[in-house]
């Protein structure tokens, strides 16, 4: 089954238009971004994961390229493969790389106070990520807004101009007709 935990209201409200079962929502994040958020959400999803809520996480995002240009991302988070994510060499028998190393406080220790905060921080980037491709969207958006609304008073500045010529052309045909009748 797929738990849904959504990040902002057009993500929720899409979902609850479909009656699909949110697990989770944080609506209003994007106002203010900060890093606290990144660290409330990872700690929440990075719990459920060790707890067994689910067996992988997967996030949909934009990832903002340009001012125009934005693309969707579906990434796996959880469960990490260190070899795919880090690019972590294999050691092989007689490699200078299968050394043996030692490791302070122990190699548990250390994954287990590395991995929150790695999680946290791919959170804060996606964060960020999705926020500056809604801004490029908006920036795009008020561009062609902009340039719409340009065309649209010089249609009505030339529509005004041409009436008001009308109007005085009328005017003054009245007035020489005037005249003439005076004659």
């Amino acid at each position: 089954s797929v738990n849904l935990s959504l990040i902002g209201r057009k993500g929720r409200d899409y979902f609850r238009r479909r009656s699909w079962p949110i697990r989770q929502e944080w609506t209003g994040i994007f106002d203010k971004l900060s890093f606290e958020h990144a660290i409330d959400i990872g700690g929440d999803l990075t719990e459920n994961f060790i707890k067994g809520t689910f067996d992988e996480l997967y996030v949909v995002y934009n990832e903002f390229k340009s001012a125009i240009q934005q693309r969707v991302i579906v990434e796996k988070l959880f469960p990490i493969d260190a070899t795919a994510e880090f690019g972590a060499p294999q050691a092989t028998e007689g490699s200078s790389l299968g050394g043996s190393y030692l490791y302070e406080p122990d190699e548990g220790e250390l994954l287990n106070a590395l991995v929150p905060k790695h999680f946290q921080i791919q959170t804060y980037r996606i964060l960020l990520e999705s926020a500056a491709a809604e801004h490029g969207a908006r920036m795009a958006a008020m561009d062609g807004a902009t340039r719409n609304a340009g065309q649209l008073i010089k249609k009505v500045t030339l529509y005004y101009n041409k009436t008001r010529q009308a109007a005085i052309t009328k005017e003054l045909m009245d007035i020489v007709g005037g005249a003439e009748a005076l004659k």
